[in-house]
């Protein structure tokens, strides 16, 4: 299992020359991976700068980590521009990038604000409809955007939602990994083991014996306090297999407590 990093481009160090010298820090203390959110206004702090720019200047500051989007609200982005960032990340990273994709959170003012579809249903078919686009934009159907990605046999494209609804469920079953949630904040509650187990199950009868490998990424909280429980469960999830596991750092922190937790690095429990 991998150990990520969830952070925001918003914040006291949310500029894109911040988040370089973060993703620098946090290469350099073994983490494995640095996943943003995607916000037009962060709900938990007022500077925020836009993801697809700050993850090319973490890119270029880095050499090993994984990067991505976790996860862009597609139903409010233009498929064609997603794909076309996309594979330019995919580019600058050298085949490190990983798109997470959801319908959004309809309460945020990146919805509220700026008459966004509200609708479930209308943004989760928005979605699917993104997404076959983007599909096609890089697969060649009806022409292939060039130059291709580097990540093979394309960028990995992982879906966001809730766990409990069929609908998201069903969704990352089809694509490359599932980055799903049981519940939202402040009432959070844990992916379990066997909730790993049961996506995996699906994800292989939905895509077959000789897909590539999926991805499973638990995660979306703050470490806990009781350390040795955090180990425990990091154990547990793994050994469901639980191929990443995300550790959210909240970008209303002070800078210099935030730093701290990115230089710290991971909580292994291997």
């Amino acid at each position: 299992m991998r150990y990520a990093l969830d952070i925001s481009p918003a914040g006291e160090l949310g500029h894109p020359r911040d988040m370089a010298e973060l993703a620098r820090a946090a290469e350099a203390a073994g983490w494995d991976g640095i996943f943003v959110e995607d916000y037009i206004v962060h709900p938990l702090a007022g500077e925020t700068y836009d993801p697809w720019i700050a993850l090319a200047a973490m890119a270029l500051a880095t050499e090993r980590v994984a990067l991505g989007i976790h996860v862009v609200a597609l139903p409010r982005r233009r498929p064609q521009m997603v794909a076309r960032q996309a594979l330019t990340l995919d580019a600058i990273s050298d085949g490190r990038f990983v798109l997470g994709v959801g319908s959004g959170d309809h309460t945020s003012v990146d919805f509220t604000a700026f008459d966004e579809e509200r609708d479930l249903r209308r943004r989760a078919a928005l979605l699917d409809d993104g997404l076959a686009a983007i599909d096609g934009l890089w697969s060649g159907d009806p022409f292939a955007l060039q130059p291709p990605s580097r990540a093979r046999p394309r960028i990995p494209v992982w879906v966001g939602g809730k766990l409990t609804a069929r609908g998201p469920r069903e969704r990352a079953a089809r694509w490359d990994g599932a980055c799903l949630y049981r519940a939202e904040p402040p009432d959070w509650v844990d992916v379990t083991p066997d909730d790993v187990r049961a996506m995996l199950e699906r994800a292989a009868a939905v895509r077959g014996p000789d897909a590539p490998p999926y991805d499973v990424c638990v995660g979306g909280r703050q470490r806990l306090e009781d350390l040795d429980q955090e180990r425990e469960y990091g154990a547990a999830i793994a050994a469901a297999g639980a191929t990443w596991r995300a550790e959210f750092v909240p970008p209303n922190l002070p800078a210099d407590e935030l730093r701290r937790r990115v230089e710290a690095g991971p909580l292994r429990s291997d």
